[in-house]
Protein backbone atom coordinates (compact mmCIF):
# COMPACT_ATOMS: atom_id res chain seq x y z
CA UNK A 1 0.00 0.00 0.00
CA UNK A 2 1.31 3.11 -0.98
CA UNK A 3 2.69 5.20 1.93
CA UNK A 4 0.45 8.47 1.26
CA UNK A 5 -2.62 6.25 1.67
CA UNK A 6 -5.31 7.77 2.35
CA UNK A 7 -3.99 10.98 2.08
CA UNK A 8 -4.06 10.42 -2.30
CA UNK A 9 -7.98 9.76 -1.84
CA UNK A 10 -8.83 13.23 -1.21
CA UNK A 11 -7.36 14.32 -4.11
CA UNK A 12 -9.72 14.53 -6.97
CA UNK A 13 -13.10 15.30 -4.65
CA UNK A 14 -12.48 19.13 -4.35
CA UNK A 15 -11.62 18.23 -0.82
CA UNK A 16 -10.69 21.95 1.29
CA UNK A 17 -7.49 22.23 3.60
CA UNK A 18 -8.27 23.30 7.06
CA UNK A 19 -6.37 24.83 9.62
CA UNK A 20 -7.79 25.22 12.96
CA UNK A 21 -11.13 26.33 14.58
CA UNK A 22 -13.08 30.11 14.33
CA UNK A 23 -15.22 30.15 17.61
CA UNK A 24 -18.09 32.80 17.52
CA UNK A 25 -19.78 34.00 21.09
CA UNK A 26 -22.22 36.69 21.28
CA UNK A 27 -20.46 39.65 19.33
CA UNK A 28 -16.73 37.89 19.71
CA UNK A 29 -14.92 36.20 17.48
CA UNK A 30 -11.83 34.25 17.96
CA UNK A 31 -9.45 31.66 15.49
CA UNK A 32 -7.49 29.15 16.83
CA UNK A 33 -4.91 27.39 14.47
CA UNK A 34 -3.27 23.59 14.42
CA UNK A 35 0.05 23.51 15.30
CA UNK A 36 1.20 22.82 12.01
CA UNK A 37 4.92 24.54 12.15
CA UNK A 38 7.13 21.31 12.65
CA UNK A 39 5.67 19.53 9.80
CA UNK A 40 5.48 19.77 5.87
CA UNK A 41 2.88 22.30 3.81
CA UNK A 42 0.99 19.40 2.44
CA UNK A 43 -0.04 18.52 5.91
CA UNK A 44 -3.48 19.99 6.90
CA UNK A 45 -7.06 19.38 8.19
CA UNK A 46 -9.40 17.81 5.25
CA UNK A 47 -12.96 18.49 5.36
CA UNK A 48 -15.29 17.02 1.93
CA UNK A 49 -18.05 15.42 0.72
CA UNK A 50 -17.91 11.85 3.03
CA UNK A 51 -19.37 9.64 0.14
CA UNK A 52 -16.69 11.21 -2.37
CA UNK A 53 -14.21 10.06 0.32
CA UNK A 54 -15.49 6.60 0.73
CA UNK A 55 -15.90 6.29 -2.47
CA UNK A 56 -12.10 6.94 -3.70
CA UNK A 57 -11.16 4.86 -0.56
CA UNK A 58 -13.11 1.87 -2.26
CA UNK A 59 -11.35 2.53 -5.94
CA UNK A 60 -7.94 2.51 -4.21
CA UNK A 61 -8.45 -0.89 -2.03
CA UNK A 62 -9.79 -2.63 -5.56
CA UNK A 63 -6.83 -1.34 -7.46
CA UNK A 64 -4.44 -2.96 -5.28
CA UNK A 65 -3.64 -7.03 -6.65
CA UNK A 66 -4.28 -8.48 -3.29
CA UNK A 67 -7.95 -7.34 -3.16
CA UNK A 68 -10.75 -8.69 -4.25
CA UNK A 69 -14.16 -6.96 -3.47
CA UNK A 70 -17.69 -8.55 -3.56
CA UNK A 71 -20.61 -6.09 -2.64
CA UNK A 72 -23.75 -7.25 -0.58
CA UNK A 73 -25.44 -6.76 2.31
CA UNK A 74 -23.44 -8.93 5.04
CA UNK A 75 -26.84 -10.65 7.45
CA UNK A 76 -24.49 -12.08 10.53
CA UNK A 77 -21.36 -13.53 11.12
CA UNK A 78 -20.38 -16.92 10.85
CA UNK A 79 -19.50 -18.11 14.17
CA UNK A 80 -18.09 -22.06 15.03
CA UNK A 81 -17.21 -23.14 18.25
CA UNK A 82 -17.15 -19.27 19.61
CA UNK A 83 -14.73 -18.56 16.76
CA UNK A 84 -16.08 -16.26 13.71
CA UNK A 85 -15.32 -17.68 10.49
CA UNK A 86 -16.91 -15.48 8.14
CA UNK A 87 -20.30 -13.97 7.16
CA UNK A 88 -23.45 -14.74 5.61
CA UNK A 89 -24.49 -11.70 2.88
CA UNK A 90 -27.23 -10.99 -0.05
CA UNK A 91 -25.79 -10.03 -2.91
CA UNK A 92 -27.05 -7.27 -5.27
CA UNK A 93 -29.44 -10.13 -6.88
CA UNK A 94 -30.86 -11.09 -3.23
CA UNK A 95 -29.01 -14.23 -3.69
CA UNK A 96 -27.75 -15.50 0.09
CA UNK A 97 -23.95 -16.07 0.48
CA UNK A 98 -21.60 -17.41 2.49
CA UNK A 99 -18.03 -16.21 2.53
CA UNK A 100 -14.97 -17.31 4.98
CA UNK A 101 -12.22 -15.74 6.19
CA UNK A 102 -8.96 -16.34 8.87
CA UNK A 103 -9.59 -12.60 10.27
CA UNK A 104 -13.12 -10.56 10.30
CA UNK A 105 -13.11 -7.04 10.41
CA UNK A 106 -16.70 -5.53 11.05
CA UNK A 107 -16.83 -2.13 10.08
CA UNK A 108 -20.40 -1.21 9.54
CA UNK A 109 -21.10 1.84 11.23
CA UNK A 110 -23.05 3.47 13.87
CA UNK A 111 -26.09 1.44 13.01
CA UNK A 112 -24.22 -1.69 13.34
CA UNK A 113 -26.18 -5.02 13.18
CA UNK A 114 -23.01 -7.00 14.37
CA UNK A 115 -21.95 -5.46 17.04
CA UNK A 116 -23.85 -7.44 19.39
CA UNK A 117 -21.85 -10.39 19.77
CA UNK A 118 -18.57 -8.35 19.80
CA UNK A 119 -19.15 -5.77 22.46
CA UNK A 120 -21.50 -4.16 24.99
CA UNK A 121 -22.91 -1.43 23.21
CA UNK A 122 -24.49 1.54 25.66
CA UNK A 123 -25.37 3.87 22.65
CA UNK A 124 -26.35 7.19 24.34
CA UNK A 125 -28.09 9.85 21.84
CA UNK A 126 -27.62 13.23 23.48
CA UNK A 127 -28.71 15.43 20.31
CA UNK A 128 -29.59 15.62 17.04
CA UNK A 129 -27.72 17.58 13.83
CA UNK A 130 -30.06 19.27 11.90
CA UNK A 131 -28.06 19.34 8.19
CA UNK A 132 -27.97 22.07 5.33
CA UNK A 133 -26.05 23.01 2.68
CA UNK A 134 -24.96 26.60 1.90
CA UNK A 135 -23.69 27.63 -1.49
CA UNK A 136 -21.34 30.22 -3.41
CA UNK A 137 -20.46 32.23 -0.20
CA UNK A 138 -17.85 33.09 2.39
CA UNK A 139 -16.54 32.26 5.33
CA UNK A 140 -15.85 34.63 7.66
CA UNK A 141 -11.67 32.83 8.51
CA UNK A 142 -11.57 30.65 5.37
CA UNK A 143 -10.06 27.56 5.34
CA UNK A 144 -11.51 26.86 9.34
CA UNK A 145 -13.84 25.04 10.68
CA UNK A 146 -16.27 27.70 12.46
CA UNK A 147 -18.10 27.02 15.59
CA UNK A 148 -21.23 29.29 17.08
CA UNK A 149 -22.08 28.93 20.84
CA UNK A 150 -25.37 29.29 20.35
CA UNK A 151 -28.60 29.02 22.33
CA UNK A 152 -29.08 26.22 23.14
CA UNK A 153 -26.26 24.60 21.66
CA UNK A 154 -23.24 24.74 18.93
CA UNK A 155 -24.03 25.27 15.31
CA UNK A 156 -21.40 24.39 12.71
CA UNK A 157 -20.26 25.48 9.40
CA UNK A 158 -17.10 24.08 7.45
CA UNK A 159 -16.16 23.66 3.89
CA UNK A 160 -17.01 20.63 2.02
CA UNK A 161 -16.13 21.86 -1.34
CA UNK A 162 -14.61 25.12 -3.40
CA UNK A 163 -18.21 26.45 -3.67
CA UNK A 164 -19.99 24.76 -0.60
CA UNK A 165 -20.53 24.73 3.47
CA UNK A 166 -21.44 22.53 5.09
CA UNK A 167 -24.32 23.75 8.35
CA UNK A 168 -24.55 21.46 11.05
CA UNK A 169 -27.32 22.91 13.60
CA UNK A 170 -27.52 21.08 16.61
CA UNK A 171 -30.51 20.15 18.62
CA UNK A 172 -30.19 18.72 21.72
CA UNK A 173 -32.52 16.03 22.90
CA UNK A 174 -34.19 13.05 21.36
CA UNK A 175 -36.72 15.34 19.28
CA UNK A 176 -36.53 17.34 16.45
CA UNK A 177 -39.07 20.06 14.98
CA UNK A 178 -41.05 18.03 12.47
CA UNK A 179 -39.66 18.97 8.66
CA UNK A 180 -43.07 17.72 7.06
CA UNK A 181 -44.89 20.45 8.79
CA UNK A 182 -43.12 23.39 8.71
CA UNK A 183 -41.99 23.69 12.13
CA UNK A 184 -38.38 22.74 11.63
CA UNK A 185 -37.58 25.91 8.71
CA UNK A 186 -39.46 27.72 11.15
CA UNK A 187 -36.62 27.51 13.96
CA UNK A 188 -33.70 27.28 11.38
CA UNK A 189 -35.32 30.94 10.28
CA UNK A 190 -36.73 32.42 14.18
CA UNK A 191 -34.02 30.62 16.21
CA UNK A 192 -31.21 29.78 14.76
CA UNK A 193 -30.61 32.31 11.87
CA UNK A 194 -30.36 35.39 14.01
CA UNK A 195 -27.64 33.49 15.88
CA UNK A 196 -25.29 33.15 13.13
CA UNK A 197 -22.34 35.86 11.46
CA UNK A 198 -24.03 38.03 9.61
CA UNK A 199 -21.68 37.18 6.43
CA UNK A 200 -23.63 33.85 6.11
CA UNK A 201 -26.89 34.87 7.65
CA UNK A 202 -28.73 35.32 3.94
CA UNK A 203 -26.85 31.74 2.12
CA UNK A 204 -28.09 30.24 5.59
CA UNK A 205 -31.76 31.70 5.17
CA UNK A 206 -31.49 30.39 1.34
CA UNK A 207 -30.36 26.85 2.16
CA UNK A 208 -33.87 26.72 4.65
CA UNK A 209 -36.14 27.85 1.78
CA UNK A 210 -34.73 25.62 -0.62
CA UNK A 211 -35.66 22.51 1.74
CA UNK A 212 -33.05 20.20 1.16
CA UNK A 213 -32.84 19.22 5.47
CA UNK A 214 -31.20 15.96 6.90
CA UNK A 215 -31.44 15.28 10.27
CA UNK A 216 -29.00 12.96 11.89
CA UNK A 217 -29.12 11.60 15.53
CA UNK A 218 -25.76 12.35 17.00
CA UNK A 219 -24.47 9.18 18.88
CA UNK A 220 -21.48 8.45 21.34
CA UNK A 221 -20.02 4.79 22.75
CA UNK A 222 -17.49 4.31 24.82
CA UNK A 223 -15.43 1.26 23.31
CA UNK A 224 -16.35 -2.01 25.47
CA UNK A 225 -15.36 -4.94 23.39
CA UNK A 226 -15.34 -8.76 23.85
CA UNK A 227 -11.79 -10.04 22.10
CA UNK A 228 -13.64 -12.79 19.94
CA UNK A 229 -11.39 -14.87 17.90
CA UNK A 230 -11.43 -14.45 14.29
CA UNK A 231 -13.09 -10.72 14.47
CA UNK A 232 -12.45 -7.35 15.24
CA UNK A 233 -14.30 -4.39 15.38
CA UNK A 234 -13.60 -0.92 13.94
CA UNK A 235 -15.45 2.35 13.10
CA UNK A 236 -18.25 4.06 14.33
CA UNK A 237 -19.41 0.09 14.77
CA UNK A 238 -17.45 -0.23 17.50
CA UNK A 239 -16.34 3.62 19.53
CA UNK A 240 -18.25 6.64 18.93
CA UNK A 241 -18.25 10.52 20.06
CA UNK A 242 -20.61 13.24 19.19
CA UNK A 243 -18.70 14.40 15.84
CA UNK A 244 -19.16 18.42 17.34
CA UNK A 245 -15.18 18.15 16.64
CA UNK A 246 -15.18 15.89 13.79
CA UNK A 247 -13.02 13.22 16.05
CA UNK A 248 -14.53 10.59 14.19
CA UNK A 249 -12.57 10.20 11.14
CA UNK A 250 -9.25 11.43 13.00
CA UNK A 251 -9.94 8.21 15.42
CA UNK A 252 -10.63 5.26 12.52
CA UNK A 253 -7.52 6.29 10.07
CA UNK A 254 -5.26 6.20 13.77
CA UNK A 255 -6.88 3.01 14.63
CA UNK A 256 -6.46 1.62 10.99
CA UNK A 257 -2.95 2.62 11.36
CA UNK A 258 -2.60 0.76 14.67
CA UNK A 259 -3.70 -2.41 12.93
CA UNK A 260 -1.81 -2.02 10.16
CA UNK A 261 1.54 -1.63 11.84
CA UNK A 262 0.20 -5.24 14.36
CA UNK A 263 -0.13 -7.18 11.83
CA UNK A 264 2.25 -6.95 9.85
CA UNK A 265 4.25 -8.54 12.19
CA UNK A 266 1.67 -11.87 11.46
CA UNK A 267 3.20 -14.48 9.42
CA UNK A 268 -0.08 -16.82 9.81
CA UNK A 269 -3.90 -15.56 10.24
CA UNK A 270 -5.32 -18.76 11.31
CA UNK A 271 -4.52 -19.64 14.50
CA UNK A 272 -7.75 -17.25 15.88
CA UNK A 273 -7.04 -17.88 20.03
CA UNK A 274 -3.45 -16.76 19.48
CA UNK A 275 -4.42 -14.30 17.07
CA UNK A 276 -7.10 -12.93 19.07
CA UNK A 277 -5.26 -12.90 22.29
CA UNK A 278 -2.29 -10.91 20.47
CA UNK A 279 -4.86 -8.50 19.07
CA UNK A 280 -6.06 -7.63 22.65
CA UNK A 281 -3.05 -5.20 23.08
CA UNK A 282 -4.89 -2.83 19.67
CA UNK A 283 -7.25 -1.71 22.28
CA UNK A 284 -5.02 -0.68 24.87
CA UNK A 285 -2.35 0.53 21.96
CA UNK A 286 -5.25 2.58 20.64
CA UNK A 287 -6.31 4.48 24.19
CA UNK A 288 -3.82 7.69 23.68
CA UNK A 289 -5.30 8.70 20.92
CA UNK A 290 -8.86 7.88 20.80
CA UNK A 291 -9.61 8.17 24.57
CA UNK A 292 -8.03 11.96 24.26
CA UNK A 293 -10.41 12.79 21.04
CA UNK A 294 -13.33 10.97 22.37
CA UNK A 295 -13.43 12.58 25.91
CA UNK A 296 -12.82 16.24 24.33
CA UNK A 297 -15.83 15.38 22.12
CA UNK A 298 -17.78 15.15 25.26
CA UNK A 299 -16.62 17.54 27.14
CA UNK A 300 -16.45 20.26 24.55
CA UNK A 301 -19.69 19.28 23.70
CA UNK A 302 -21.20 19.73 27.50
CA UNK A 303 -19.23 23.21 28.11
CA UNK A 304 -20.42 24.61 24.44
CA UNK A 305 -23.90 23.61 25.42
CA UNK A 306 -25.95 26.66 26.94
CA UNK A 307 -27.27 25.82 30.46
CA UNK A 308 -29.78 27.54 33.36
CA UNK A 309 -27.01 26.86 35.63
CA UNK A 310 -24.44 29.91 36.12
CA UNK A 311 -21.69 28.40 36.87
CA UNK A 312 -21.54 26.25 33.42
CA UNK A 313 -22.28 29.22 31.73
CA UNK A 314 -19.72 30.98 33.14
CA UNK A 315 -17.19 27.84 32.63
CA UNK A 316 -18.65 28.04 28.67
CA UNK A 317 -17.11 31.93 29.03
CA UNK A 318 -13.99 30.64 30.41
CA UNK A 319 -13.49 27.84 27.77
CA UNK A 320 -13.85 30.67 25.12
CA UNK A 321 -11.66 32.73 26.35
CA UNK A 322 -8.99 30.69 27.34
CA UNK A 323 -8.86 29.53 23.65
CA UNK A 324 -8.73 33.46 22.65
CA UNK A 325 -5.60 33.97 24.49
CA UNK A 326 -3.10 31.97 22.30
CA UNK A 327 0.21 30.70 22.90
CA UNK A 328 -0.14 27.05 24.59
CA UNK A 329 -3.46 28.33 25.50
CA UNK A 330 -5.23 27.72 22.18
CA UNK A 331 -2.34 24.85 20.26
CA UNK A 332 -2.30 22.91 23.32
CA UNK A 333 -6.60 22.18 23.35
CA UNK A 334 -6.25 22.24 19.17
CA UNK A 335 -3.23 19.76 19.10
CA UNK A 336 -5.47 17.44 21.79
CA UNK A 337 -8.42 17.74 19.42
CA UNK A 338 -6.38 17.08 16.33
CA UNK A 339 -4.92 14.18 17.19
CA UNK A 340 -1.15 15.90 16.55
CA UNK A 341 -0.54 15.21 20.22
CA UNK A 342 -2.90 12.61 22.19
CA UNK A 343 -1.72 12.69 25.56
CA UNK A 344 -4.81 12.18 28.17
CA UNK A 345 -2.29 14.05 30.92
CA UNK A 346 -2.54 16.96 28.61
CA UNK A 347 -6.32 17.28 28.41
CA UNK A 348 -7.24 16.82 31.70
CA UNK A 349 -4.37 19.45 32.52
CA UNK A 350 -5.50 22.34 30.27
CA UNK A 351 -9.51 21.30 31.02
CA UNK A 352 -9.10 22.30 34.59
CA UNK A 353 -6.67 25.37 33.79
CA UNK A 354 -9.76 26.15 31.84
CA UNK A 355 -11.68 25.71 35.38
CA UNK A 356 -9.28 27.30 37.00
CA UNK A 357 -9.44 30.25 34.80
CA UNK A 358 -13.06 30.45 35.09
CA UNK A 359 -12.53 30.58 38.91
CA UNK A 360 -9.98 33.27 38.52
CA UNK A 361 -12.22 35.58 36.53
CA UNK A 362 -15.08 35.35 38.86
CA UNK A 363 -12.65 36.12 42.05
CA UNK A 364 -10.99 39.01 40.74
CA UNK A 365 -10.54 41.90 41.15
CA UNK A 366 -12.72 41.47 44.79
CA UNK A 367 -14.46 38.09 45.52
CA UNK A 368 -17.79 38.20 46.98
CA UNK A 369 -19.61 35.31 48.68
CA UNK A 370 -22.19 34.39 45.81
CA UNK A 371 -18.91 34.96 42.97
CA UNK A 372 -17.19 32.42 45.40
CA UNK A 373 -20.19 30.01 45.35
CA UNK A 374 -20.48 30.13 41.59
CA UNK A 375 -16.87 29.45 41.70
CA UNK A 376 -16.79 26.51 43.95
CA UNK A 377 -19.63 25.32 41.67
CA UNK A 378 -17.81 26.04 38.53
CA UNK A 379 -14.91 23.56 39.68
CA UNK A 380 -17.69 20.58 40.86
CA UNK A 381 -19.42 21.36 37.31
CA UNK A 382 -16.20 20.75 35.33
CA UNK A 383 -15.39 17.59 37.64
CA UNK A 384 -18.89 16.52 36.79
CA UNK A 385 -18.15 16.77 33.15
CA UNK A 386 -14.89 14.80 32.57
CA UNK A 387 -14.73 12.14 35.08
CA UNK A 388 -17.90 10.18 34.21
CA UNK A 389 -16.43 10.21 30.16
CA UNK A 390 -12.41 9.40 31.68
CA UNK A 391 -14.87 6.56 33.69
CA UNK A 392 -16.02 5.09 30.82
CA UNK A 393 -12.57 5.14 28.67
CA UNK A 394 -11.04 3.38 31.20
CA UNK A 395 -8.90 5.07 33.62
CA UNK A 396 -6.22 2.46 33.70
CA UNK A 397 -5.88 1.97 29.79
CA UNK A 398 -6.28 5.86 29.41
CA UNK A 399 -3.65 6.74 31.95
CA UNK A 400 -1.77 3.78 32.57
CA UNK A 401 -1.81 1.38 29.82
CA UNK A 402 1.94 0.16 30.55
CA UNK A 403 0.33 -1.74 33.42
CA UNK A 404 -2.09 -3.84 31.12
CA UNK A 405 -0.63 -7.12 29.83
CA UNK A 406 -1.78 -6.83 26.69
CA UNK A 407 0.42 -4.13 25.68
CA UNK A 408 3.38 -6.08 25.68
CA UNK A 409 2.16 -9.08 23.57
CA UNK A 410 4.72 -10.63 21.04
CA UNK A 411 2.52 -11.49 17.47
CA UNK A 412 1.97 -15.33 17.56
CA UNK A 413 5.36 -17.60 16.45
CA UNK A 414 4.83 -19.04 13.34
Amino acid sequence: MSSNFPADCVEEIDAQKVFGYALFKDDKRTKVSYPLEKYGSQVAGRSFHNGRFVQRLREKAASLPSVRMEEGTVTSLLEEDGIVKGVVYKSKSGEELKDTAPLTIVCDGCFSNLRRSLCSPKVEVPSSFVGLVLENCELPFSNHGHVILADPSPILFYPISSTEIRSLVDVPGQKVPSIANGEMANYLKTVVAPQIPTELHDAFIQAVEKGNVRTMPNRSMPAAPHPTPGALLMGDAFNMRHPLTGGGMTVLLSDITLLHNLLKHVKDLHDAPSLCKYLESFYTLRKPVASTINTLAGALYKVFSSSPDQARNEMRQACFDYLSLGGTCSTGPIALLSGLNPRPLSLIAHFFAVAIFGVGRLLLPFPSPKRMWIGARLITSACAIIFPIIKAEGVRQMFFPATVPAYYRAPPAH
